[in-house]
């Protein structure tokens, strides 16, 4: 979960990771969870809006940032998106070597990526996001999936992309319906992948919050 903000006005911006173990009061109810839980008592509740709207209210009530639009992006979505741009370039300060990493059928598919810069396609890309085989864990992996963001804004930027990928974007919006989920309208999609094109990269604040920001706790029931 990421919550994105951009200023159009002084042209800075800022992505924000949030932990999905984050313990929290839930928004519109009274009862605490994890805050990726929100999505899902969003979805069996029927809140009007469903679970992205459930998550982004929660989002908001928490940390009192308003939220004006969600995007919820699933596995396939993730890679094709990665694969439309060819990949992107990942450099590792220390080797990933996950043994225990989920396969499709509830075993494992070991996962080793060396140190150093390596090329990933979308389907290395997306393990590289979701493995937490690290010292930080979950923290670790919120770092991981902002160095992909900043990965692909790199790959569309530099390699001035966004002309090529915008003259695509009713292909790819029809190919991607059903894996994205997101109360963006097409073109405004567009204008703001436009307006985050024109935005310097060292003007992009990244944070975590972390074990700098967080306490960790046992609930009576054992959640962790």
């Amino acid at each position: 979960m990421l919550v994105l903000t951009i200023a159009p006005v002084t042209m800075n911006a800022g992505v924000l990771s949030i932990p999905r173990d984050l313990w929290v009061p839930m928004a519109d109810y009274d009862e605490h969870a994890r805050i990726n839980q929100a999505h899902f008592l969003g979805e069996v509740y029927g809140y009007p809006g469903g679970g992205p709207a459930l998550a982004a209210k929660t989002v908001q009530y928490n940390l009192g940032v308003p939220i004006h639009y969600y995007a919820r992006v699933n596995f396939t979505a993730f890679e094709e998106l990665v694969d439309a741009i060819g990949g992107v370039t990942i450099c590792l300060d220390e080797e990933i070597d996950d043994p225990t990493y989920p396969d499709e059928a509830y075993g494992y598919d070991p996962l080793y990526i060396p140190a150093g810069c390596n090329e990933f396609d979308g389907e290395m890309t997306l393990k590289y996001a979701r493995t937490r085989h690290s010292a930080g864990g979950d923290f670790d992996r919120a770092k991981r999936q902002q160095q992909v963001l900043r990965a692909v804004f790199d790959k569309v930027t530099q390699a001035e992309m966004l002309p090529e990928l915008a003259s695509n974007s009713s292909e790819m919006w029809e190919t991607l319906q059903g894996a994205i989920l997101t109360d963006l309208k097409l073109d405004e999609v567009v204008a703001l992948a436009q307006l985050a094109s024109e935005i310097d990269p060292d003007h992009i604040r990244y944070g975590v919050i972390d074990e700098n920001y967080t306490l960790f706790w046992t609930t009576p029931d054992g959640q962790q």
